[in-house]
């Protein structure tokens, strides 16, 4: 019996061991820090062995496959002497991928992920397939497979995760945009992150499709000295495309094979030049998994967007609150300024990642009317735009931010909490931080 170890056991690393419990390996979850009361309760039921606040060398190096949890670098000492001793070290989707024979559509990017994925789950699902939504959002994808049967998956998907693939091979890959991100874990050196993202095709034969960003100069440089395999599916809202997605008079066209469709932008359910890019590359993944196109027009026409992303709360005394917590870098911020069109009060702050806040300059000038600050250290922020609005303000917690903004704002304005930075300063994630900014906004 071939044994499996499984390092870290949270949501990936659990669905993991209950996947290789099914498919017949002997399983050892190992975490180095607390495994959450959840988890262990599932590992118990399964009467799966596990250990916590330790890594048992003698146990992790007798495995025949290790499955690293995406939150652990590969440059840790125990995953070094695995290496070394010739144990594959792998993530849970190329685990995971071995034991289905479901068509995948695989999603990576810097930006723009998840609501791309719950959009092309959401048309696939309206067009009546049978499909799963895992990876970085909801379940685990190995939980999925050990679960249920379904025909189709749709998988938000990290560089870490593609970090760790050998043969994973998505029959449509998609790549919504490239832009610095998460560099501490590739030697601070941005190619090693780009070719990260572009594992995701690195397995695509001539039948397999790779949707892109053809605006997007990093993804364009990149495929321009390493050709891919797969056939090219671009999206573009500057020029028009002999194959793949092209914005034209206020139009969305749809060019696969000779075949084309088109939608109008204006019926689209979500706002902002992104989401018309977001949306794109959901309705060419959908198309070529054979999906009607009066099917993607409805579906596109009535989604509902993914929560802390450009969420609108509650509109008070004509002033639009909007939730996006979830824009925990620079780039995720200039979309949602870039899609406001309402004279803006911006919430910004928190654990900067080394952020370069000079390409938010113009649209600051442009849309921001007053800046709360909302983190421990909010000196970067108030040194990039101190001179560029006439109103900044420092707050540290929520309910007060909120306030400063309810007593800023007048009629016709946007509040928009879009931080550009981490949360962990102020709160447990950016699920919290939203959560606490919608709370506040209901008590107002």
């Amino acid at each position: 019996m071939e044994c499996l170890v499984v390092l870290g056991g949270g949501e990936s690393g659990v669905g993991t061991a209950i996947l290789g419990l099914k498919k017949g390996y002997r399983v050892f979850v190992s975490d180095k820090g607390e495994i959450k009361e959840k988890y262990k309760k599932v590992l118990e039921h399964y009467g799966i062995d596990w250990e916590e606040k330790a890594h048992t060398k003698s146990r992790i190096l007798h495995a025949d496959v290790v499955m690293k949890s995406p939150g652990i670098p590969d440059t840790v000492p125990l995953v070094l002497e695995l290496v070394e001793a010739g144990i594959p070290v792998i993530s849970e989707i190329e685990f995971a991928s071995q034991f289905t024979d479901a068509v995948i559509i695989g999603i990576t990017g810097s930006n723009g992920k998840t609501t791309t994925t719950m959009l092309t789950h959401h048309i696939l699902k309206g067009g009546g397939q049978s499909v799963g939504m895992a990876g970085n959002i909801g379940d685990s994808f190995a939980k999925m497979v050990a679960e249920n049967e379904y025909g189709n998956y749709v998988l938000e998907i990290s560089s870490f995760q593609l970090d760790g693939i050998v043969g994973f091979k998505p029959h449509v890959a998609i790549i919504t945009n490239i832009t610095p991100d998460h560099l501490d874990r590739y030697a601070y050196r941005f190619e090693n992150y780009i070719a990260s993202k572009f594992r995701i095709a690195m397995n695509q034969t001539v039948e397999d499709y790779l949707i892109y960003d053809a605006d997007d100069e990093v993804i364009e440089s990149w495929l321009a000295k390493h050709p891919v395999k797969s056939m090219l599916m671009p999206f573009s809202i500057k020029k028009e495309m002999d194959q793949g997605a092209f914005l034209k008079d206020d139009k969305i066209i749809i060019k696969i094979n000779n075949e084309t469709f088109e939608m109008k932008e204006n019926t689209l359910a979500l706002e902002g030049k992104h989401n018309v890019k977001n949306t794109m590359a959901a309705s060419l993944a959908a198309k070529l998994v054979g999906i009607r196109k009066q099917t993607i027009r409805e579906c596109v026409a009535n989604f509902q967007g993914a929560e802390h992303r450009l969420e609108k709360v509650l509109k008070i005394q004509h002033v639009q609150y909007i939730n996006d917590s979830k824009a925990t870098n620079v780039n995720a911020t200039y979309y949602a300024l870039d899609s406001m069109s309402a004279p803006t009060v911006w919430i910004v702050g928190g654990v900067d990642k080394g952020n370069n806040y000079k390409e938010l300059m113009p649209l600051v000038r442009e849309k921001v009317k007053a800046i709360i600050c909302l983190g421990t250290d909010n000196s970067k922020i108030i040194d990039a735009f101190g001179n560029v609005v006439d109103l900044l303000v420092e707050t540290f917690a929520m309910d007060e931010a909120v306030k400063v903004a309810y007593k800023i704002a007048e009629r016709g304005d946007t509040v928009l909490l879009s931080p550009a930075c981490a949360s962990f300063d102020l709160f447990k994630n950016y699920e919290d931080r939203g959560d606490q900014f919608k709370e506040a906004v209901k008590n107002l």
